[in-house]
């Protein structure tokens, strides 16, 4: 790249940063696209590598366009978006990890990544990303948060989900907490359906972590039904216990009769 290229996208990508700063979708959107167009023509890029004289200078600006084009992906809740974006970015936290400095914003996309992993349930993948982590990243609040997670998820403690949603580290969580707050939801409520007969209102919305709109909205998308006096669920009705009338008398008699007759004419 010539120095005037590298001074141009410098200055594209100053105006993605305020521009994705400001929440201005368009514009980010735009430049995003400006500049992942300028960075191709970056030799010093992978997978190419080649020793320019401003190769950390490229590799520095390619670096920070990918985590502005992931953060944005997932701002705009386009998860194969921010997945495809953190495949490319990748190469730079590892294979260019003794060519450039650190990204200050390293261990937030890589526990952005794994919060990902996590809610798409591809937990053998987010052990293999896990592993492709030095071992003093993991005390990083970001990545940390995504290891207790995954041990709540493993362990089937929900409450400490829906706790972690008042301590994310980063607004940049959000999105995929809402989703995995959803999924354990359905969860929890799939369980509740096949374990109760009925539960009270006020018990469900307790195990579900809900208020009473939520409630409400969670219990028609499911079509549960309410007791007569409004305050529980009803999931099925209680099976009364057999009585006479339940055994087929008739039946039974008529199969008795029929093996009488058998053995009568095999004797």
């Amino acid at each position: 790249a010539t120095m005037a290229d590298l001074a141009s996208a410098k200055k594209t990508l100053d105006g993605l940063v305020k521009a994705y700063a400001a929440g201005d979708a368009t514009k980010t959107a735009s430049l995003l696209g400006t500049l992942k167009v300028a960075i191709t023509a970056f030799p010093a890029l992978p997978p190419l590598f080649e020793q320019t004289p401003t190769a950390v200078e490229e590799l520095m600006l390619a670096r920070d366009v990918l985590e502005h084009a992931t953060l944005f992906a997932v701002s705009q809740q386009d998860d194969a978006a921010a997945e495809r974006n953190f495949n490319q970015l990748r190469p730079y936290y590892s294979d260019c990890a003794a060519m450039i400095p650190p990204s200050p914003r390293q261990a937030l996309l890589t526990g952005l990544n794994l919060l990902r992993l996590l809610v798409q349930n591809r937990i053998a993948e987010f052990h293999t990303e896990l592993e492709l982590i030095p071992n003093e990243a993991h005390v990083d609040r970001h990545v940390a948060f995504c290891l207790d997670l995954e041990s709540s998820l493993m362990e089937g403690a929900y409450n400490k989900i829906f706790a972690a949603s008042g301590s994310i580290p980063t607004p940049d969580y959000a999105h995929f907490m809402t989703m995995l707050n959803a999924t354990v939801r359905d969860e929890i409520a799939a369980c509740v359906e096949r374990g109760y007969t009925r539960l009270g209102v006020k018990d469900t919305a307790r195990l579900l972590d809900v208020d009473a709109a939520g409630m409400d909205a969670l219990a028609a998308e499911r079509g549960w039904a309410r007791s007569g006096d409004g305050g529980a669920f009803v999931f099925r009705e209680e099976a009364a216990p057999p009585s006479a009338k339940d055994i087929p008398s008739m039946r039974l008699i008529n199969q008795t009769l029929l093996y009488a007759k058998e053995l009568e004419r095999i004797v």
